[in-house]
């Protein structure tokens, strides 16, 4: 048979994905690639410890991503992206920054994270006030609220799960359920949106009916990990109705978005993908408190959603010192 006249194949861009170990949802980073791109993954090597905010550290230390990186480069990546969300605000912004740049010195092309999309993502959504879900234990949730506190955003509620491993075999049952605990109107008003934490928490389906029920945008971790991966390249993310990727499902009458210019406080390095405050902004507030719940906050208690999730806790507004932490 003569294929000559076929030709091809046709001409692929690419994306280096840096991955924690543990990551499992290689396929609903696809889902939101374009045809014409290619995705490249590596990952972080396996470290035996506890899994904790330390553990966070250090499978983001410079050298660890530093490495990964190098091991995309053959394959000519137009650019970086380190796809863990708690391994990238564990730092702080100005850490996250650190990190970016540490990934570009080492692929000579522009480098991303989660948290920094994150925050870009909420600067292209107009968002100063947000609302989380996590699959976190109540430290590592903390540490992303004071992440997006120190951006000038403002947390209206959250709902954490207190998991500490298997993070993807939550069901999208319990994704929508804790989503609806964290949106609750409380004592700090309504959110502009709702932020899903961690890349292994899958998401991809539920976006478009919590977007429709809630009536404001919904992002996920690894949806913005794609939506600014692939705007470096000039291109956008594809999927179903989803308000980051579709300008026109945008909603304009949703509660926090009818006056403002949105997260006014976060400034978009579009070249590294960092994001820094604008001004000094005030020490962040812990949202989810040391003892019982504060009024308003969300917090997700005796989660009837991790059931038959392994490590699963049944979380209440008080940390257990003895569960690990959650990290993804």
């Amino acid at each position: 048979m003569d294929v000559s006249f076929i030709g091809g194949p046709g001409p692929q861009r690419g994306v280096g994905v840096v991955a924690p170990f543990d990551f499992a949802l290689d396929r609903e980073l696809w889902r939101w690639t374009p045809d014409d791109v290619s995705l490249h993954l590596t990952r972080t090597p396996y470290v035996p410890v506890e899994v904790s905010l330390d553990l966070a550290r250090l499978i983001s230390e410079h050298e660890t991503l530093g490495n990964a990186v190098s091991t995309l480069t053959a394959v000519g990546p137009e650019v970086v992206a380190y796809a863990c969300t708690s391994g990238s605000f564990v730092g702080g912004v100005l850490g996250e920054r650190a990190m970016c740049e540490a990934m570009s010195r080492t692929g000579a092309v522009p480098a991303i994270t989660t948290s920094g999309a994150l925050l870009e993502a909420l600067v292209e959504l107009d968002v100063r006030r947000v609302a989380l879900v996590t699959p976190y234990t109540v430290s590592v949730t903390r540490s992303l609220e004071q992440y997006v506190a120190q951006a000038g955003v403002t947390v209206t509620g959250c709902a954490y799960m207190g998991l500490t491993r298997q993070i993807w075999r939550v069901a999208y049952r319990e994704v929508v359920d804790m989503a609806r605990r964290a949106t609750a109107r409380g004592r700090l008003g309504a959110a502009d949106a709702l932020f899903l934490s961690c890349t292994n928490l899958p998401t991809y389906d539920v976006i478009p009916q919590l977007e429709a029920e809630l009536r404001i945008p919904v992002i996920s971790a690894n949806q913005v990990t794609m939506w600014a991966a692939l705007r470096r390249l000039g291109t956008r993310a594809v999927g179903p109705y989803q308000a980051l990727i579709d300008t026109s499902a945008r909603v304009t009458t949703g509660p926090g978005n009818e006056t403002g210019t949105g997260a006014e406080a976060v400034l978009p390095d579009r070249t590294s993908g960092a994001v820094l405050p604008r001004s000094p902004v005030p020490p962040p507030a812990p949202v989810l408190p040391d003892g019982p719940r504060a009024p308003g906050v969300q917090g997700a208690q005796g989660v009837q959603g991790a059931q038959g999730v392994p490590g699963a806790q049944g979380v209440s507004g008080v940390p257990d010192e003895k569960q690990q932490e959650g990290w993804t």
